[in-house]
């Protein structure tokens, strides 16, 4: 199958976050320039290696210690949660995917969709219930027990409604993550799952109805 053989040549991550990082600093301009402490991070990478912080892909331009700088353009600021970001804010960070490597969670580009906001947070026991608004141009890719980056974490969707979905988030993910920190109202990156939008152009609306039939027919199954 031929596009399942070009995400594996092109794809960057998977979704399962590495490690924290602090934010440094944030200098906006026509190319911003981001810094965060990361210590584990900072060993592993070489400038010119590609990064995901809190889900959006950016290259290492320049390492001190423990902390490791990015350029960021105004449109990856502007249309991500990046541009938000503050002195001391925590991120979550996933270094490119290595030849040869396990594929933990799932296809993950990097190139963030969207912006989707927490709608309201359910404590579980020591599990959390969260549920999130989304674009509807992001919800068209979005089906329950599929696949979800938030802010470059892999996720299943639990469930979907008219607005939006729900994620049932384990313990280990809110420690090792950022979702720890979040409230009701804060925004968050999404990327869906790039099969779908595979699927969706190679199909064409053209094609009609998407049937069991047609997508063996057409390789998919």
């Amino acid at each position: 199958m031929w596009y399942i053989r070009w995400i594996l040549i092109s794809i960057m991550f998977t979704g399962l976050i590495e490690e924290m990082g602090s934010v440094r600093s944030l200098v906006r301009g026509s190319v911003g320039r981001l810094v965060v402490a990361c210590e584990k991070t900072a060993k592993s990478v070489a400038i010119g290696d590609s990064v995901a912080i809190n889900g959006a892909c950016l290259t290492v331009t320049s390492i001190s210690g423990d902390e490791v700088s990015f350029d960021a353009v105004v449109e990856t600021l502007s249309r991500t949660t990046l541009g938000d970001l503050r002195t001391g804010d925590r991120v979550n960070l996933e270094t490119s995917l290595k030849a040869g490597a396990g594929l933990g969670g799932h296809f993950v580009l990097g190139h963030v969709d969207g912006v989707g906001t927490i709608k309201s947070i359910k404590t579980i026991g020591e599990s959390r219930v969260i549920s999130f608004n989304a674009p509807a141009d992001i919800l068209k890719y979005i089906v329950q027990k599929g696949s979800v980056a938030i802010d470059g974490i892999s996720l299943t969707v639990a469930s979907c409604h008219a607005s939006g979905f729900e994620i049932a988030i384990i313990p280990h993910t809110l420690i090792a993550t950022t979702l720890h920190d979040k409230r009701a109202g804060d925004k968050v990156n999404l990327e869906t799952d790039i099969l779908g939008k595979y699927v969706e152009k190679f199909l064409g609306k053209e094609r009609g109805t998407v049937t069991e039939s047609l997508l063996r027919d057409s390789g998919f199954v």
